[in-house]
């Protein structure tokens, strides 16, 4: 599986973690240890649990190990595969009460495990939340057209440029700026830029236990 190797920070990833910034190496080592110990509490094998994810045995050794971050889509399948929200796999930063991601802090990963995919910057995504929010600022010619799904409600707001929303099962959505799309997360969805011109997007996922 390829690697992402470029992020908004240009700071490069590889797949033997060179490159990585010291914050992110210790990042990296934390949710593969997170990861770890939530496939072995299930019960399940490496070899199981990356079959079940969708992802190569050796890609999740190294994902285990810290010498990799997941991607937003590995994330996600790694979540559904062992039974529990991205968040979890995530660990937060902080154990605070309060809060606050300055503009152009926060987690940034990428779409998907190929070098031209789009990134979110997350902006919450931890086990003591309800909510994950996740900014994305697509550039034109970055991929963003994989399948996703997870547990709960979610929310996609549109700040800029123009999206084509398609939900299994109910259609293909255009939405634009000030416009909100909604629907249940466990159904799959993607995204595709419109005429391939920039577009932001604010996404929010609620967890379906949770009070909207």
């Amino acid at each position: 599986m390829a690697i992402a190797t470029r992020c908004r920070s240009g700071i490069a990833h590889g797949s033997d973690g060179a490159g990585i910034s010291l914050d992110e190496q210790a990042l990296a080592v934390r949710a593969g240890g997170a990861i770890r110990a939530l496939r072995e509490k299930s019960g399940l094998s490496m070899r199981e649990a990356a079959a079940r994810a969708g992802i190569s045995q050796p890609f999740l050794s190294q994902i285990e190990r810290g010498q990799n971050m997941p991607s937003m889509i590995t994330v996600y399948r790694l979540a559904e595969a062992l039974d529990v929200t991205p968040g979890d796999l995530l660990p937060a930063s902080t154990d605070s009460q309060v809060e606050i991601v300055r503009n152009g802090e926060g987690r940034v990963l990428p779409v998907a495990d190929r070098a031209d995919a789009a990134f979110g910057r997350v902006l919450l995504m931890n086990p003591q939340s309800l909510l994950q929010v996740i900014e994305y600022k697509i550039a034109a010619d970055q991929y963003i057209g994989e399948w996703f799904q997870t547990p709960g409600v979610l929310a996609l707001y549109v700040m800029d440029g123009e999206l084509d929303i398609t939900v299994e099962g109910a259609g293909t959505y255009r939405v634009g700026p000030g416009d909100l799309i909604t629907h249940p997360s466990p159904l799959r969805h993607r995204w595709l830029l419109v005429d391939n011109r920039p577009a932001e997007a604010l996404l929010i996922i609620a967890d379906s236990a949770a009070p909207i």
